[in-house]
C-alpha cells in the first residue's frame, strides 16, 4: 500500500504503483483519499488523473515556458461527493478498512490509446525529470475544479507517480527476412535468410537468431554481424523517429567458401547495463531512482491513434563477403 501526506486535510492512498496495458483494455486505476472536513473551509476536493509528455528538465524553466504537455487528463470530485454512492473494488474495500470512515473512493479507466510509461536516458550529470511519458495522480483542495486564477497551497495537495506498463501476449512464430544480393561480374547471388525463434522476447532474454547463408558466387564468407536496434517514435505536434543501436555483436570466425551453404544459431542480449553511456536511449519509466530497463515494445490494437514515445526494436544480419558486400 503505497500512502502520502498522512498528517494533512488530505490523504492519498493507493494499492500498487503499475498498472498494466492488456492492449485491448487497461487495468482500472483504483485508490482512496482521506479527507478531514474540518479544515476545508468550504473547499472542495478534486483529483485526477493526467498522462504527460515531457520534453524538458524544470531547470530550464527560465522564462515560465512549460516544458509538459498533457496527452490525456481526466478529473473528478471526490469530496463533497457528486455521484452518490458508487461499488467499491476489492482494493477500495481493503484501502478503506485501514482509512476508516474519512475514506473517499475513487477510479480512472484509462483509454487503450494512451502509451505506456517510457522516459529518454538522461546523461550522467543531468537533473531533474527525464523527458518522457508519466502518469501522475494527484488530489487537491480547491474551490473550482480548474480555475488558472486559484493559487492552491503545496501542503492542499498530494500526488504519487504511477506506471503503465504493457503486456507480453502469447508468443508466436518469429518474423523471417529473406534477401538476395547480386555482385558486379558474378552471374550468381548469395541468398541470406534470417529468422526469430519466437515473436516476444522478456527483458533480459538472449535472442536467438536462425540465419541461413547459400553462397552460389565465388566469393568466401568471413564475417556476420547482427545488430539490435531500437526505433522510439515521438508523436507529439510532429512524428519524429530516433534510432538507436542497442546490441551489437560480430561474429567473425564463420569461413563460408564459394558455392556452399551454411546455417547457424547465433544469440545476442540487449541490455540497459551496455548502454549506460548512451544518451536518448527509451527505458521503461522508473519510480524515483529504482533501477529499469530497455523499454519495452509498443503494442496497438489496430491503426488506433497514439500520442507520446512509441518504441520498437529491429534485429538486423549483416553478411560480410571477401572483395566487399
Amino acid at each position: 500500500m503505497t500512502r502520502i501526506k498522512q498528517d494533512y486535510l488530505i490523504a492519498l492512498y493507493l494499492g500498487r504503483r503499475d498498472f498494466v496495458d492488456h492492449v485491448d483494455s487497461v487495468d482500472l486505476v483504483d485508490g482512496i483519499v482521506k479527507v478531514d472536513p474540518s479544515g476545508l473551509n468550504g473547499r472542495k476536493v478534486f483529483i485526477y488523473l493526467a498522462c504527460a509528455f515531457r520534453y524538458g528538465s524544470d531547470d530550464l524553466d527560465v522564462i515560465s515556458l512549460s516544458f509538459r504537455r498533457d496527452i490525456w487528463l481526466k478529473r473528478i470530485q471526490i469530496y463533497p461527493p457528486t455521484n452518490g454512492n458508487p461499488t467499491k473494488t476489492p482494493m477500495q474495500e481493503s484501502l478503506l478498512k485501514k482509512v476508516g470512515e474519512q475514506g473517499c473512493p475513487f477510479s480512472f479507466q484509462m483509454p487503450t490509446n494512451l502509451p505506456c510509461s517510457v522516459s529518454c536516458q538522461p546523461r550522467p550529470n543531468d537533473r531533474g525529470k527525464a523527458c518522457g511519458v508519466d502518469f501522475e495522480v494527484k488530489a487537491y483542495l480547491a474551490n473550482d475544479a480548474d480555475n488558472p486564477d486559484e493559487v492552491i497551497d503545496k501542503k492542499d495537495t498530494c500526488r504519487l507517480m504511477i506506471r503503465k506498463i504493457q503486456y507480453a501476449p502469447a508468443n508466436k512464430a518469429g518474423p523471417k527476412a529473406e534477401l538476395s544480393k547480386q555482385f558486379m561480374m558474378s552471374d550468381k547471388p548469395i541468398h541470406v535468410q534470417a529468422c526469430l525463434e519466437k515473436e516476444v522476447y522478456y527483458h533480459g532474454d538472449p535472442i536467438t537468431v536462425n540465419v541461413k547463408i547459400n553462397n552460389e558466387t565465388t566469393k568466401t564468407v568471413k564475417k556476420i554481424k547482427i545488430t539490435v536496434d531500437q526505433l522510439a517514435n515521438v508523436v507529439l505536434y510532429s512524428s519524429d523517429t530516433y534510432t538507436k543501436e542497442v546490441c551489437a555483436e560480430e561474429f567473425e570466425y564463420v569461413f563460408l567458401c564459394a558455392c556452399s551453404t551454411y546455417e547457424k544459431n547465433f544469440q545476442v542480449t540487449p541490455l540497459l547495463a551496455n548502454n549506460k553511456e548512451k544518451r536518448g536511449i527509451a527505458v521503461d519509466g522508473r519510480l524515483k531512482d529504482e533501477d529499469t530497463n530497455l523499454a519495452s515494445t509498443t503494442l496497438s490494437q489496430g491503426d488506433k491513434e497514439m500520442q507520446g514515445i512509441i518504441v520498437s526494436y529491429k534485429v538486423k544480419v549483416t553478411v560480410a563477403a571477401s572483395g566487399g558486400g
